[in-house]
């Protein structure tokens, strides 16, 4: 299939389109570069020795985005294309409503222009709020704790009204939990713009002396440790989901947790990468963040059911695969 990828020089877009390239699929890329680096194009193709072609492109211009469907036949979309620091959404609201939901109306809007019925939506783990673990596809969705969130539950609701309005329309709606690691080549992995605001490329840059020690938000939680508990889920394993999700997708609207299943907590975290890569981690608690949970993992039986897809690699692979990348990784 020749698949439109918004968002895909991001840390989660790259390693879907290598994914993708690999199962013999065509990559088409749009990404306005806002939190992501063009020299990623270079590696994608160094990786899967296949051509990408890329737009420079914001999703929430409509003409641009006709522009490339006209240039382009495609079977579906896979869409990233979105802010995502749950933090930073508590201080500029409106910046993420705005670029997070009008992205996806515009690239909805086009595709049923174009006659493009195949939609797979990244989604994420926030959309259950303060649900207790493990979350499962079927809760009521509870995103109030912080507007990132919100934005993803409102694109849920977008687009599987489209789906029922359009019988041809089939969406997947893929579900997140907390993706680290990075390819196992090295080349590609989480290389954001400024100060991290996840947690596994701030300890990577901790251990490279980039940054001088990790902040643990919150020490207090009802955890095994005090420090918040997430399932962590290599990036691999999520991307192979999508190429899952993307080939077995039918008619209707379909949702599916994307995780391991097991809860880690941060300072377990830590602890794993120190024993993968033989480096100490100088780490100091702070204040818990606005809009963080105490702890989620997933429930990933549908998945693993309906599309045939579980998680493979643990957490050392995943410390191991970060650090591997952020020692490659120049500026």
């Amino acid at each position: 299939m020749n698949i439109l990828v918004t968002g895909g020089t991001g840390f989660i877009g790259s390693h879907i389109c290598v994914a993708l390239l690999d199962a013999g699929h065509q990559v088409v890329i749009a990404d306005n570069l806002r939190n992501s680096k063009s020299q990623t194009l270079d590696r994608i193709k160094v990786i899967t020795n296949k051509e990408i072609t890329f737009y420079e492109t914001d999703m929430t211009d409509e003409t641009a985005v006709d522009n490339i469907f006209s240039n382009h036949s495609f079977d579906g979309v896979i869409h990233f294309a979105g802010l995502k620091a749950v933090g930073e959404s508590v201080k500029i609201p409106l910046t993420y409503y705005y670029n997070n939901l009008v992205s996806t109306m515009v690239l909805a809007k086009v595709c049923q222009k174009y006659n493009v019925n195949r939609f797979v939506f990244s989604s994420s783990a926030t959309v259950y709020g303060d649900n207790e673990s493990p979350f499962k596809e079927t809760m009521e969705l509870l995103p109030r704790t912080n507007p990132y969130g919100e934005t993803k539950a409102m694109n849920e609701r977008i687009l599987t009204d489209i789906a029922r309005a359009n019988p041809d329309f089939s969406l997947s709606i893929l579900r997140y939990f907390n993706p680290i690691g990075a390819h196992e080549s090295g080349l590609i992995g989480e290389a954001p713009n400024g100060i991290p605001n996840n947690l596994m490329p701030y300890v990577t840059q901790v251990a490279k002396g980039k940054l001088e020690k990790l902040r643990v938000f919150g020490n207090n939680y009802p955890t095994v440790d005090g420090t918040g508990v997430r399932d962590y889920i290599h990036v691999m394993d999520l991307a192979e989901g999508h190429v899952a999700a993307l080939e077995n997708l039918t008619e209707g609207v379909h949702v599916y947790n994307l995780g391991t299943g097991r809860g880690t907590s941060v300072l377990e975290l830590v602890k794993a990468f120190e024993e993968a890569n033989h480096i100490e981690i100088p780490y100091e608690n702070v204040d818990p963040r606005p809009g963080d949970i105490a702890s989620c993992h997933a429930d990933v039986m549908k998945a693993k059911q309906q599309l045939g897809w579980t998680a493979k690699r643990d957490i050392i692979a995943m410390c191991r695969d970060a650090w591997r990348f952020e020692k490659n990784f120049k500026e």
